[in-house]
């Protein structure tokens, strides 16, 4: 259990570190944009906009996670990551759809347009190594707290250091009278947060419906019928509990085997999915195998 609480506290270390990261670059990108002119700027800067919704998401959806089992949560209270997902999903969404509709109208009406200033690019230049910095921090993160929800947003990070260099070759065509290039670039980044935002919903209304990689599953089935004991695997699910696999499965033995040693087959089951792929809850249900 403190290992447990010891992940959680570092993968809130993480969110904590990305919400700071946008709060800055969402503020200098919004100002600088305006003062610049530059479209893709602002765009990019409600981009990280977008981003501090969904890492305040993360970042509650981690506080309530830590919370211990009661008795109106026996399983725990692991999904809160995935419901807050949910809403930055929406949320996120909705900041797109803005930001395109914002980015068509200045595509149509060139006229309205003037030149960014070079300033709009070193924002964005100092944008790109910022969300490396912050891509690299988490990532590692992420794989040592086996956080789902941190990985996700480490990969965010590093689309939007991509969209900062998007937002850079937006501006330099601008600077050579293709002032189409700087708004065309605001409307691919509008895109760019609606597609992380149904890429969000789709991964998190997977996990909340109990959908589990049928891949995944074969792997661990055919590891399970190595197991010295088991002649056959009956049947065979799991679902994600936040970022834990709940597996469960039923396994043949044979039928003139005591409880004693039908228990010692289960229990070699578990430290299997244990040791090979961290799983901490296995459930394995005996049945004799039919004699023919």
């Amino acid at each position: 259990m403190v290992k447990y609480v010891e992940k959680k506290w570092k993968a809130e270390l993480g969110a904590w570190v990305s919400i700071a990261s946008y709060i800055a670059l969402a503020i200098s990108k919004l100002t600088v944009g305006s003062i610049a002119h530059s479209d893709g700027v602002k765009a990019d800067g409600w981009n990280n906009f977008s981003d501090i919704i969904a890492s305040v998401a993360i970042l509650i959806g981690i506080k309530i996670a830590k919370k211990p089992r009661d008795h109106n949560h026996p399983y725990g209270h692991s999904r809160a990551e995935n419901i807050s997902s949910l809403v930055a999903a929406f949320m996120m969404m909705s900041i797109g759809i803005d930001v395109i509709i914002e980015g068509i109208s200045s595509v149509f009406h060139p006229e309205n347009e003037s030149a960014p200033e070079p300033l709009a690019a070193f924002v964005a230049i100092a944008s790109a190594l910022a969300m490396l910095a912050v891509y690299s921090f988490n990532k590692r993160l992420a794989k040592r707290t086996n956080s789902q929800a941190l990985a996700a947003a480490a990969k965010d990070h590093l689309s939007d250091a991509l969209v900062s260099i998007g937002t850079v070759v937006g501006i330099a065509g601008a600077q050579v009278h293709l002032l189409w290039l700087d708004p065309l670039v605001a409307v691919l980044i509008g895109g760019m947060i609606c597609k992380t935002a149904w890429g969000v919903f789709m991964e998190t209304t997977h996990a909340l419906t109990d959908g589990f990689d049928e891949r995944v599953l074969t792997t661990y089935k055919h590891e399970i019928a190595t197991v010295d004991g088991v002649k056959n695997v009956a049947d065979i699910k799991a679902r994600m509990l936040g970022n834990y696999v709940v597996l469960e499965v039923t396994i043949h033995v044979d039928p003139h085997l005591t409880v004693v040693k039908s228990h010692e087959i289960a229990d070699e089951v578990e430290r299997l999915m244990k040791k090979h792929h961290n799983i901490e809850a296995t459930h394995v249900h005996i049945e004799p195998e039919k004699i023919p």
